[in-house]
């Protein structure tokens, strides 16, 4: 067992020092942790065999477990930054550029600029509106909502949009109620890399700039007028880097 110990911890040693991780590691050659925490993937076969699904837990300052956020297959796992974006909004998005368009201000905002073949990060759309004007939320009925499109190139998958909790406003002119957004609101997709073999064996070595398209789709309206339709683009850019196949010199290598 101490041979094994001390291969396992050499090896995470290794890994710490190529990959400048400055933060604890855990040694744990037999998966006694990772069953305590039911966390074992009995999927993972070969070299893989005995390790914990990827994920993260997020612990109070009592150390009480709050949230957990996992995944089921053992190739794709959420970033730090994207479980941060979930938990702490404020805290958890880079602005990466900002666009003028008639009637508001338009930011789009990330999790994590750099990313690897498996990632699931975090893309915003944040919308500003000035004092007295507002949009339509979706589902609205009768009235052109507004709306945010996306167009991924190959590798990359965004998820259906989360649009936030709309307000009720009350229209006396045609003695309606109609939900819609007003102020500063945000629309959130998580974007996930594809973990397939075909796409990371692609990549270069200093990784690839892949960019995601879209347009926000909207008609903004104030207290007496509902002014054209109209759509503005927005783009983010991701950096996908190669997985680290590297590994540990021979002489501590599991045998």
């Amino acid at each position: 067992m101490a041979a094994i110990s001390y291969d396992t911890e050499a090896i995470l040693g290794d890994f710490a020092r190529r990959r400048k991780v400055d933060i604890p590691l855990l040694a744990d050659p037999d998966s006694k942790v990772i069953r305590a925490y039911q966390l074992l993937n009995p999927e993972a076969v070969g070299p893989y065999k005995g390790m914990a699904r990827p994920g993260f837990f997020f612990m109070d300052a009592n150390g009480v477990i709050r949230e957990k956020f996992f995944e089921m297959r053992y190739r794709d796992r959420p970033s730090g930054n994207n479980v941060v974006s979930k938990l702490f909004p404020e805290l958890g998005e880079e602005v990466t550029s900002t666009a003028e368009a008639p009637h508001l201000l338009l930011a789009a905002e990330q999790s994590d600029r750099t990313v690897v073949p498996g990632s699931r990060i975090t893309l915003i759309a944040e919308v500003r509106l000035p004092r007295d004007i507002h949009v339509y939320a979706p589902g609205t009925k009768g009235y052109k909502t507004v709306n945010l499109v996306m167009d991924c190139p190959p590798g990359l998958e965004v998820t259906p949009s989360i649009y936030p909790q709309a307000k009720t406003l009350y229209m006396p002119a045609i003695k309606e109620q109609v939900p819609v957004f007003e102020g500063t609101f945000r629309i959130r997709q998580d974007l996930k890399v594809s973990s397939a073999s075909e796409f990371s064996q692609s990549l270069p070595t200093d990784g690839k700039i892949l960019t995601v398209t879209g347009k926000l789709a909207y008609q903004a309206c104030d207290s007496k007028t509902c002014f054209l339709p109209t759509s503005v683009p927005i783009q983010w850019q991701v950096h996908v880097l190669p997985l680290d196949r590297e590994r540990s010199p021979e002489n501590i290598r599991h045998k």
